[in-house]
Protein backbone atom coordinates (compact mmCIF):
# COMPACT_ATOMS: atom_id res chain seq x y z
CA UNK A 1 0.00 0.00 0.00
CA UNK A 2 1.50 3.22 -1.05
CA UNK A 3 1.78 6.58 1.28
CA UNK A 4 -0.75 8.24 -0.85
CA UNK A 5 -3.69 5.59 -0.17
CA UNK A 6 -2.46 4.97 3.33
CA UNK A 7 -3.51 9.30 4.05
CA UNK A 8 -7.13 7.92 3.48
CA UNK A 9 -8.04 7.19 6.25
CA UNK A 10 -6.16 10.52 7.72
CA UNK A 11 -8.22 12.49 5.19
CA UNK A 12 -11.55 10.96 6.37
CA UNK A 13 -12.58 13.86 8.62
CA UNK A 14 -12.06 16.65 6.12
CA UNK A 15 -13.69 14.52 2.85
CA UNK A 16 -16.61 16.37 3.30
CA UNK A 17 -14.99 19.73 3.49
CA UNK A 18 -16.02 21.83 0.38
CA UNK A 19 -12.85 22.90 -1.80
CA UNK A 20 -12.97 25.47 -4.98
CA UNK A 21 -10.32 24.83 -7.57
CA UNK A 22 -9.62 27.85 -9.60
CA UNK A 23 -7.57 27.80 -12.75
CA UNK A 24 -7.88 28.84 -16.52
CA UNK A 25 -6.38 25.34 -17.92
CA UNK A 26 -9.00 22.94 -17.58
CA UNK A 27 -6.18 20.35 -17.61
CA UNK A 28 -5.10 21.66 -14.50
CA UNK A 29 -8.16 21.47 -12.71
CA UNK A 30 -9.18 18.13 -14.01
CA UNK A 31 -5.66 16.73 -12.52
CA UNK A 32 -6.86 18.65 -8.75
CA UNK A 33 -10.11 17.16 -9.33
CA UNK A 34 -8.48 13.44 -9.91
CA UNK A 35 -6.13 14.05 -7.19
CA UNK A 36 -8.58 14.71 -4.95
CA UNK A 37 -11.33 12.59 -5.84
CA UNK A 38 -8.85 9.94 -5.63
CA UNK A 39 -8.27 10.72 -1.70
CA UNK A 40 -12.15 11.00 -0.78
CA UNK A 41 -12.68 14.21 -1.39
CA UNK A 42 -16.50 14.82 -2.35
CA UNK A 43 -17.34 18.86 -2.47
CA UNK A 44 -15.44 20.05 -4.97
CA UNK A 45 -16.69 22.38 -7.42
CA UNK A 46 -14.35 24.19 -10.19
CA UNK A 47 -13.85 26.95 -12.44
CA UNK A 48 -11.71 28.27 -15.34
CA UNK A 49 -13.08 31.63 -15.42
CA UNK A 50 -11.72 33.87 -12.27
CA UNK A 51 -14.77 35.94 -12.99
CA UNK A 52 -16.81 33.50 -11.77
CA UNK A 53 -14.66 33.00 -8.26
CA UNK A 54 -17.03 35.83 -5.79
CA UNK A 55 -20.16 34.51 -7.05
CA UNK A 56 -18.65 30.46 -6.46
CA UNK A 57 -17.99 31.10 -3.21
CA UNK A 58 -21.28 32.68 -2.57
CA UNK A 59 -23.24 30.02 -3.40
CA UNK A 60 -20.53 27.03 -2.73
CA UNK A 61 -19.40 28.30 0.88
CA UNK A 62 -16.26 26.84 0.04
CA UNK A 63 -13.79 25.67 3.26
CA UNK A 64 -10.56 26.05 1.13
CA UNK A 65 -9.60 27.82 -2.49
CA UNK A 66 -7.18 26.86 -4.49
CA UNK A 67 -6.32 29.29 -7.10
CA UNK A 68 -3.94 29.77 -9.98
CA UNK A 69 -2.52 33.45 -9.91
CA UNK A 70 -1.75 34.39 -13.54
CA UNK A 71 -5.24 33.99 -15.56
CA UNK A 72 -7.04 35.97 -17.88
CA UNK A 73 -10.24 38.63 -17.11
CA UNK A 74 -9.38 38.55 -13.53
CA UNK A 75 -5.87 37.41 -12.25
CA UNK A 76 -5.59 35.60 -8.71
CA UNK A 77 -4.29 38.96 -7.16
CA UNK A 78 -7.22 40.85 -8.02
CA UNK A 79 -9.50 37.53 -6.61
CA UNK A 80 -7.40 37.43 -3.58
CA UNK A 81 -8.35 40.85 -2.76
CA UNK A 82 -11.69 40.30 -3.52
CA UNK A 83 -11.88 37.23 -1.66
CA UNK A 84 -10.08 39.26 1.97
CA UNK A 85 -12.55 42.54 1.17
CA UNK A 86 -14.84 40.21 2.29
CA UNK A 87 -14.66 40.30 6.10
CA UNK A 88 -17.31 38.21 7.07
CA UNK A 89 -15.06 35.09 6.74
CA UNK A 90 -12.90 35.06 9.74
CA UNK A 91 -10.68 32.01 8.34
CA UNK A 92 -10.60 31.11 4.82
CA UNK A 93 -7.15 29.21 3.51
CA UNK A 94 -6.37 29.73 -0.05
CA UNK A 95 -3.67 27.95 -1.63
CA UNK A 96 -1.82 29.90 -4.85
CA UNK A 97 -0.91 27.60 -7.63
CA UNK A 98 1.75 28.96 -9.49
CA UNK A 99 4.59 28.62 -12.08
CA UNK A 100 6.19 31.50 -11.06
CA UNK A 101 8.51 31.09 -7.61
CA UNK A 102 10.28 34.22 -7.39
CA UNK A 103 10.40 36.02 -4.30
CA UNK A 104 8.37 39.25 -5.49
CA UNK A 105 5.77 36.84 -6.60
CA UNK A 106 5.40 35.42 -3.32
CA UNK A 107 5.02 38.76 -1.48
CA UNK A 108 2.52 40.03 -3.12
CA UNK A 109 0.29 37.33 -3.25
CA UNK A 110 0.74 37.12 0.62
CA UNK A 111 0.53 40.69 0.79
CA UNK A 112 -3.16 40.22 -0.77
CA UNK A 113 -4.32 37.34 1.59
CA UNK A 114 -2.32 33.89 0.18
CA UNK A 115 -2.04 31.06 3.09
CA UNK A 116 0.25 28.89 0.99
CA UNK A 117 1.95 28.58 -2.16
CA UNK A 118 2.22 25.24 -4.40
CA UNK A 119 4.47 25.51 -7.14
CA UNK A 120 3.69 24.19 -10.59
CA UNK A 121 3.90 21.29 -11.79
CA UNK A 122 2.54 19.61 -8.45
CA UNK A 123 3.83 17.29 -6.36
CA UNK A 124 1.07 15.19 -5.06
CA UNK A 125 2.24 14.18 -2.36
CA UNK A 126 2.59 18.26 -0.87
CA UNK A 127 -0.79 19.26 -2.81
CA UNK A 128 -2.48 16.41 -0.29
CA UNK A 129 -0.31 17.22 2.98
CA UNK A 130 -0.95 20.99 2.64
CA UNK A 131 -4.21 20.92 1.96
CA UNK A 132 -5.19 18.45 4.36
CA UNK A 133 -2.99 20.59 7.12
CA UNK A 134 -4.94 23.82 5.89
CA UNK A 135 -8.54 22.17 6.16
CA UNK A 136 -7.71 20.66 10.14
CA UNK A 137 -6.82 24.72 10.57
CA UNK A 138 -10.20 25.77 9.25
CA UNK A 139 -12.17 22.97 11.11
CA UNK A 140 -9.95 24.41 14.11
CA UNK A 141 -10.64 27.82 13.62
CA UNK A 142 -14.75 26.93 12.87
CA UNK A 143 -15.09 25.33 16.38
CA UNK A 144 -13.41 28.34 18.04
CA UNK A 145 -16.34 29.86 16.32
CA UNK A 146 -19.29 28.33 16.96
CA UNK A 147 -17.86 27.71 20.63
CA UNK A 148 -17.45 31.61 21.41
CA UNK A 149 -20.66 31.99 19.99
CA UNK A 150 -22.34 29.58 22.40
CA UNK A 151 -20.50 31.38 24.96
CA UNK A 152 -21.51 34.61 24.03
CA UNK A 153 -25.27 33.52 23.56
CA UNK A 154 -24.86 31.64 27.65
CA UNK A 155 -23.05 35.30 28.85
CA UNK A 156 -26.16 37.20 27.18
CA UNK A 157 -28.88 34.83 28.90
CA UNK A 158 -27.24 35.02 32.23
CA UNK A 159 -27.20 38.80 31.53
CA UNK A 160 -30.35 39.03 31.19
CA UNK A 161 -31.22 36.88 34.37
CA UNK A 162 -29.27 39.02 36.37
CA UNK A 163 -31.24 42.01 35.27
CA UNK A 164 -34.37 40.42 35.87
CA UNK A 165 -33.53 39.69 38.90
CA UNK A 166 -31.92 43.17 39.81
CA UNK A 167 -35.18 44.45 38.27
CA UNK A 168 -37.11 42.66 40.71
CA UNK A 169 -35.16 43.42 43.70
CA UNK A 170 -35.54 47.32 42.89
CA UNK A 171 -39.01 46.41 43.09
CA UNK A 172 -39.28 44.99 46.32
CA UNK A 173 -37.51 47.82 47.70
CA UNK A 174 -39.05 49.97 46.52
CA UNK A 175 -42.29 48.24 48.18
CA UNK A 176 -40.91 48.27 51.17
CA UNK A 177 -39.79 51.76 51.33
CA UNK A 178 -42.93 52.64 50.22
CA UNK A 179 -44.89 50.88 53.08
Amino acid sequence: MNTITNWKSELAPYAKMKILIVDDEPANVALLEDMLGEQGYTQLKSTTDSRRVLELCDEFDPDLILLDLFMPHVDGFAVLESLRADQSEVYLPIIVLTADVNEETKRRALHRGATDFLNKPLDHIEVLLRIRNLLETRRIHQLLDNRRAALEDAVHARTAELQAVQAELEKSRARSTAE
